[in-house]
């Protein structure tokens, strides 16, 4: 049957993505009351294995992004100003 996805919380979503194999991530989903396959289990981790912030979401992310807004105009960290 397939996952409610619904039914799946952010805690639980942090919790799958701490998760380094397929059978912890089914123990973790029986913990919490839902029954997953080891192929769906398999497809989520080499689904979520390589994903990668760009940079400047990566920034944002680490509280790298700045600016300012005055009189309507914000300048960013570069000194650009968009009016």
């Amino acid at each position: 049957m397939p996952i409610d996805k619904t039914k799946l919380t952010k805690e639980m979503l942090e919790k799958a993505a701490k998760c380094e194999t397929a059978e912890e991530l089914i123990a973790l989903a029986k913990a919490d009351g839902v029954e997953i396959t080891m192929d769906e289990a398999q497809a989520y981790l080499a689904e979520t294995e390589n994903v990668e912030l760009d940079s400047s979401t990566l920034e944002k992310v680490a509280g790298g992004a700045c600016f300012e807004v005055e009189y309507g105009c914000s300048t960013n960290c570069d000194g650009f100003k968009d009016c």
